[in-house]
């Protein structure tokens, strides 16, 4: 975890999905394209790469940066489908398939995030799931959230750095999806809409503060190499999240 404080500002919170090498687990990956996992880390690549650029240019904000980075290997303890995992909300996840492990990780750390600095906003960065690529592409990340004026300071700062983001829908008819017989929810809710069922999961998302989720399985794998992305979790959105903060939250708090 780093940490840049400034006196009495509110905190600003970013999260990363930091898996080592994501092999699916018991719901193992196909062998075709499994040395791609090694990617598995973009968010947490992010994050560590925006603490560097906002401590070395020594922005005025308290920024905290944490990352949930495990590994998913075939046997590792309760790594079987059909169990139900507690994260630490004490929330029930019945969980479907193991290879929908990201959203898990996330679960704990955003929980953690919210209850220990009780931020101004939380943004968590995840290649989280196939299913945006399907939706967006290489070209934008895909942005979940439940504030207007974040999402819009997000997208303007997408414009302006070239590392652009795209909103898409939230609801009752999708939290609906992952609704589960035996638990408080399930890991997975099917094919349709499945980069928008995976953000409900975190439990941090109905506790009234904003809280926005960036999918970059698109954006920072293997997307096509430019002159701002080398490709390969290079740490795609510091430049991203750097400008939003220069341009809304290194003044007197608003």
């Amino acid at each position: 975890m780093a940490r840049r404080q400034v006196k009495r500002a509110k905190t600003l919170c970013f999260v990363g999905k930091g898996v080592c090498f994501d092999t699916g687990g018991i719901s193992m990956k196909p062998a075709a394209g499994m040395e791609d996992m090694k990617g598995d880390m973009g968010g947490a690549a992010c994050v560590t790469g925006l603490m560097l650029a906002l401590a070395t240019r020594k922005a005025a904000v308290n920024a905290v940066g944490l990352i949930g980075s495990p590994r998913t290997c075939r046997l590792e303890r309760r790594s079987a489908p059909v169990t139900l995992s507690p994260p630490m909300s004490g929330q029930t996840i019945e969980v479907l398939n193991t290879d929908a492990e990201g959203r898990l990780v996330l679960a704990d750390v955003l929980w953690y995030a919210q209850e220990r600095f009780k931020p101004r906003f939380i943004v968590d960065l995840a290649t989280l799931t196939g299913a945006i690529i399907v939706a967006l592409g290489k070209e934008y990340a895909g942005l979940s959230l439940n504030d207007d004026r974040l999402a819009g300071e997000l997208a303007a700062a997408g414009e302006a750095t070239g590392e652009k983001v795209w909103r898409m829908p939230l609801g009752k008819a999708y939290d609906k999806l992952i609704d589960s017989k035996t638990a408080d929810m399930k890991n997975i809710g099917g094919r349709h809409g499945g980069a928008i069922t995976a953000r409900p999961v975190h439990p941090a998302l109905h506790q009234g503060h904003a809280l926005a989720h960036l999918d970059v399985a698109g954006t920072a794998m293997d997307s096509a190499r430019n002159e701002i992305n080398p490709s390969w979790a290079s740490g795609w959105g510091v430049r991203l999240l750097d400008r939003l903060v220069a341009d809304n939250y290194e003044k007197a708090e608003k």
